[in-house]
């Protein structure tokens, strides 16, 4: 897994962040409707601490995978039904999803500058600085 396979993946967490805060503020007032969220950085920060510096040949892809994982994480989303903030059964809470689009535009933003300074980096070390 590199730099840019996981800003990628963050990336792509990130977009369906914004589609499910945005899918939450739209049902706001739809009754029996459960809000969602992303879960992605928690689940990186559990492939990044599985890995280890030794890495196993595989000469079968049927064999166990020994080390560092290729796969790049996924974000997955989830439901919160365990909290209701409406009389008819609705739980989403606008200020918190539109602090959270905030947030997650922030977090956007940064994404992409970083994926900027790596793909800068690789040019200059393909063509050399001019």
């Amino acid at each position: 897994m590199n730099n840019i396979g996981i800003l990628h993946s963050a990336l792509n967490a990130s977009s369906l962040r914004q589609q499910v805060i945005s899918n939450n503020i739209a049902n706001a007032e739809t009754p029996g409707y459960k809000s969602k969220q992303v879960v992605f950085e928690d689940i990186l920060k559990q492939q990044l601490s599985n890995q280890t510096n030794f890495v196993g040949k595989r000469t079968d892809p049927r064999h166990v995978m020994i080390g560092k994982s290729g796969a790049t994480p996924m974000a997955q989303t989830i439901e919160n039904s365990d909290t209701v903030m409406q009389n008819n059964g609705n739980n989403v809470d606008i200020d918190k999803e539109m602090t959270q689009m905030g947030n997650n535009s922030l977090w956007y933003y940064t994404l992409t500058q970083q994926l900027t300074s790596q793909f800068n980096q690789l040019s200059i070390s393909i063509k050399g600085r001019s």
